[in-house]
């Protein structure tokens, strides 16, 4: 016999999830109903309207993809590449490896650009390599979430769209906690996750799309090769037609909506704030401990915290005690940077001031600092 599920209440400040409000939490608790239900069909809407907000956008393509945000990338490419289309990738940490695996695997030819983990584009480098020869797509991590930095955006679209390609861009650790500005930055493609700064339980893959990339889309020779991520067919569920596709995750969607209410309702300046406060505070306190933080100031994610494991420190023994005596899960550092540092996330519900003054006294006890 399987006893009643009970989990350790953990307070959750590594890369995602994030601890999720109880406004959100009762919101999936709410009864079903069907996914062509014309109650629930207002919700989407209402949905989109707030997604088109997080966002900064008026594209009529933004919708709640049925997946992680993994499913987000996924769609990106399965939708714009087709075999032997050229895509320029700016690779600065571990997402941005996976989307030349991505982009690969739907039979891109995949022109990869590299620069150390931690640091971030100049639109020089990604100009320079636009002008060697046309290229479909221009495709960047705005918030690694393996490095803590944060790619700056202003005027890569125009710089794209000038060489002939869409900007697509990956904001899963940055929607809901620092700028996204869709239409004035001129992305095209982009997508995130629910369960980072949004403050939803993951599930769920934000997505939007210009007028631009949509009229690209539908000069496609072939069918999109993945049908379940198939923009076409989910813009016929998500649209007015409201053609059944699949059905969907009803309570997610429930949870979505709540949780983006409060986004509104916090404003998107006082939340960027608020993430920045947070933010800093644990930056003063892990430098006053004597850590070295990975990524310099200027280009560092607030979301995302990256401290340097100092020297003869066991990393993955500080992880364990801080959940075993503190019940605070961070997590270590991923490919390139695994061992080198830890993760820390202030994301969404996450980011409290009572959070960082907890990991900051348990750090310095394990530490001994």
């Amino acid at each position: 016999m399987f006893t009643d599920l009970n989990p350790t209440p953990r307070i959750l400040l590594g890369p995602g999830p994030s601890d999720i409000h109880p406004r959100v939490l009762r919101a999936m608790a709410t009864p079903l109903q069907g996914h062509l239900d014309p109650e629930f069909l207002a919700l989407m809407d209402e949905v989109q309207e707030l997604l088109r907000y997080v966002f900064q956008t008026r594209n009529k393509l933004t919708l709640a993809l049925p997946g992680t945000g993994t499913a987000g990338m996924e769609a990106a490419f399965a939708n714009w590449v087709e075999p032997g289309d050229s895509v320029v990738i700016a690779v600065n940490g571990y997402f941005g490896d996976r989307m030349c695996d991505m982009a690969s695997r739907y039979g891109a030819e995949v022109r990869r650009l590299d620069i150390p983990w931690g640091e971030v584009y100049a639109p020089a480098q990604l100009e320079a390599e636009l002008r060697k020869k046309p290229a479909k797509l221009l495709a960047l991590v705005q918030a690694e979430t393996s490095t803590g930095a944060l790619q700056p955006m202003a005027g890569l679209g125009e710089l794209a769209h000038r060489n002939g390609a869409l900007l697509l861009m990956d904001c899963v650790t940055s929607l809901g906690g620092a700028p996204v500005e869709i239409d004035a930055w001129g992305v095209d493609i982009a997508y995130s996750g629910t369960q980072k700064c949004v403050g939803c339980p993951p599930g769920l893959s934000p997505f939007t799309a210009s007028p631009r990339a949509w009229e690209v889309l539908g000069q496609r020779k072939g069918k999109v090769p993945n049908w379940y991520l198939d923009l076409t067919l989910l813009a016929k569920y998500w649209g007015p037609e409201r053609v059944y596709h699949h059905t969907a995750p009803i309570n997610m969607v429930y949870a979505l909506r709540e949780a983006l209410r409060m986004v509104q309702e916090e404003g998107l300046e006082a939340r960027f704030a608020r993430h920045r406060r947070h933010a800093e505070l644990l930056w003063a306190g892990l430098e006053e401990m004597g850590l070295s933080l990975h990524v310099p100031l200027e280009r560092r994610l607030p979301s995302l915290t990256t401290p340097r494991v100092p020297q003869g420190v066991d990393e993955l023994a500080v992880r364990k005690r801080l959940l075993a005596d503190y019940s605070i899960e961070i997590a270590g550092g991923l490919g390139a940077l695994k061992g080198q540092v830890w993760r820390i996330g202030l994301m969404g519900h996450s980011s409290r001031r009572e959070n960082v003054a907890l990991l900051l006294a348990a750090l310095g006890e394990i530490l001994g600092r």
